[in-house]
């Protein structure tokens, strides 16, 4: 093998022409029909998951297995709310972007406690060090194992599959199949009324302090109406997509808000589990950390109420009806 035909270093394993896409993203305006755009934001997409697969691979830097999370639940968004106008095999797809979304998931979980922990201990007296260390380590060690699992899914004939899959979804087709009454562009717009629905509901129906994992639910919804702003932005005229990205940038609030609820609850778990099986130094330093991400889960939780106000007055701007 000469040099010229060596792989590029990083280079993916599979590339947006061998799934049948262009050489550029596929684009959609206004005047296309919604299938258009439900096509065009997996192309974009499927784009972002291959670029981001080698450093996912390598683990030079945790971001890129963040970004090919990102690219991968906001696939699995748009086939949720607008599968069914790309084909019947959308759910089934969907279903095998979980999978991989498991795999995914554990290792950045990993990344964002190991990162914040790191964080948090740095401020701490310098004889109080090497018990951190410790507790570092013993995180970085089951990462170790996640990664491993995901580096043989990635490898995995498995997932070879479903990105096939996803570039036929992807695909434009010479001619569109005929619909009694096809969706339009606007209808992703006024579709947005649905995701604001269920995150209000569930709003409403939460008591005074809420559980934790009903606020890590209410994220979940949040993010939903966040991916499905984005993909209906490009579907609308000017004034509408500038209240559109409003909406988007109020939901991103939203969800870093919980997101900072949610990592904290899973820091100060993430503690108690570990005093069992740690000597007294790392017990303690747990202690520590436990007692800090408590502190920090509620203050989040005396502020999340005016940031979902913020997302409500958001949607209700792109539509009265919303």
């Amino acid at each position: 093998m000469t040099a010229e035909t060596l792989p590029r270093k990083n280079a993916p394993s599979t590339t947006p022409a061998a799934l049948g896409l262009g050489d550029r993203p596929a684009k959609a305006g206004p005047g296309d029909p919604a299938a258009t755009h439900v096509r065009v934001k997996l192309d974009v997409e499927i784009r972002a998951l291959l670029a981001h697969e080698p450093g996912t691979k390598s683990g030079a830097d945790p971001e890129d297995l963040h970004q090919m999370r990102v690219a991968l639940r906001r696939m699995r968004s748009v086939l949720k709310l607008s599968g069914r106008l790309v084909g019947p095999d959308a759910e089934a797809v969907r279903a095998e972007l979980g999978w991989l979304g498991q795999s995914l998931g554990e290792v950045r979980d990993y990344d964002v406690l190991i990162g914040h922990l790191r964080e948090v201990v740095a401020e701490f007296e310098v004889r109080d060090q090497p018990a951190a260390r410790r507790l570092v380590s013993k995180f970085v060690t089951e990462r170790g194992v996640a990664k491993r699992r995901l580096t043989r899914a990635l490898a995995s004939p498995r997932y070879a599959s479903l990105l096939q899959d996803l570039g036929r979804l992807a695909r434009q087709p010479a001619t569109e199949e005929a619909d009694e009454r096809p969706q339009t562009s606007a209808d992703l717009v006024t579709g947005l009324a649905k995701p604001h629905r269920k995150l209000a509901k569930a709003v409403k129906t939460l008591p005074a302090d809420p559980p934790d994992d009903d606020l890590h639910a209410l994220r979940i919804y949040g993010k939903k109406l966040r991916y499905a702003a984005e993909m209906a932005k490009p579907a609308a005229k000017k004034k509408q997509a500038e209240r559109i990205q409003r909406l988007i940038k109020a939901t991103k609030n939203f969800q870093t808000v919980l997101g900072d609820h949610q990592d904290a609850c899973v820091a100060a778990d993430r503690m108690r589990g570990v005093v069992a099986s740690v000597d007294s130094g790392v017990a303690f330093i747990a202690g520590r950390i436990a007692e800090k991400e408590l502190l920090r889960r509620a203050e989040v939780r005396a502020a999340w109420r005016d940031v979902w106000a913020e997302v409500d007055e958001a949607a209700q701007a792109v539509s009265p009806r919303i």
